[in-house]
């Protein structure tokens, strides 16, 4: 899995972690249209997904939830400065299955999941094989955009 220089000021640092989820990558324009979950090795996906959506144009923020069940045990004022309410389009990524993040994402948020059990292999090929991939959640993404306009 990548390493991301927390120094540079593009990812923020990892203190967060301790909070269930922070922050990890901040939309350029500041407020995001979309906001992109992921925890261990699928934030990696929520990253390149950020850079592609970007560079179309559409603002997104990247938070890291490495346990939603810290996060949900701050404060509610912790909790909607990393998931603010009125931003309606959400992106979970998760390699197991979704339940439980329908809460976070709402129902105009969409997840990108695997949803069975029984596949054995290295990661990267279980992520391509079942369409946990980076360009899966820049579709799930722009879905989630649209459902929230509705």
């Amino acid at each position: 899995m990548p390493t991301y220089d927390r120094e540079s000021g593009e990812f923020a640092s990892a203190e967060g972690a301790a909070r269930g989820g922070y922050v990890l990558q901040e939309a350029s324009s500041g407020r995001p249209r979309v906001i992109l979950i992921g925890t261990g090795s699928e934030l990696q996906l929520a990253v390149k997904a950020r850079a592609a959506l970007e560079a179309d144009g559409i603002p997104a923020r990247v938070v890291s939830m490495p346990s939603v069940e810290w996060f949900n045990e701050q404060d509610e004022s912790y909790r909607d400065s990393v998931l603010p309410p009125d931003i309606k389009a959400r992106v979970s990524v998760e390699a197991g299955i979704a339940l439980g993040w329908r809460e976070i994402v709402g129902d105009s948020g969409r997840s990108v999941s695997l949803e069975h059990y029984g596949a054995s292999a290295d990661y990267q090929i279980l992520f391509e094989q079942f369409g946990i991939t980076s360009e899966a959640v820049v579709a799930a993404a722009h879905d989630s955009i649209t459902a929230a306009t509705r």
